[in-house]
């Protein structure tokens, strides 16, 4: 129970630094799309992915590694 809550917690910090970072980037002159909907898709399909692999390479190296107590 104690792990899927700092696991959640993780989630959402990874994931706003990880949307946050990618808002930088232009993607309306990579993407040539007419809809900007698109655009804010593809930002936050890429931060849930990159969200999700920044928790687990986190839990792995701390808490499942034994270093988390």
């Amino acid at each position: 129970m104690v792990f899927s809550v700092i696991q959640f917690l993780v989630f959402v910090g990874c994931f706003g630094v990880s949307f946050y970072a990618l808002s930088a980037i232009q993607f309306e002159k990579f993407c040539n799309v007419r809809r900007p909907a698109k655009v804010i898709t593809l930002m936050f399909l890429l931060s849930f992915v990159m969200a999700h692999l920044c928790t687990q390479a986190i839990l792995n190296l701390t808490i499942l590694s034994g270093f988390g107590g």
